[in-house]
């Protein structure tokens, strides 16, 4: 099992994918306490804002899917909900 935190591993998987201009990554699971979804964990809700070249003239459904595909098995298995902002430099 991975010692690493969930908040720091979606960072260090979009980095190595995207290698993006910017790139946010929030833990919203403490607004989200004792709602659907809440492992008790503290690291269960998370929103992604990246900026990165890969984006460029691809729609906003085929970016998500792209960072979900970087994300492995986080989303769905280790993180219940993840909020997605993908845009390309310039947008």
């Amino acid at each position: 099992m991975n010692n690493q935190s969930i908040e720091s591993e979606i960072t260090t998987r979009l980095n190595e994918a995207f290698a993006p201009e910017s790139l946010i990554v929030s833990n919203d699971s403490g607004r989200h306490r004792g709602h659907s979804g809440d492992d008790g964990s503290g690291e269960s809700h998370f929103s992604v804002e990246i900026v990165a070249a890969a984006f460029a003239g691809v729609s906003r459904l085929e970016r998500q899917r792209m960072v979900n595909r970087a994300l492995g098995d986080l989303p769905g298995q280790r993180v219940h909900a993840l909020a997605i902002k993908a845009r390309a430099p310039g947008e």
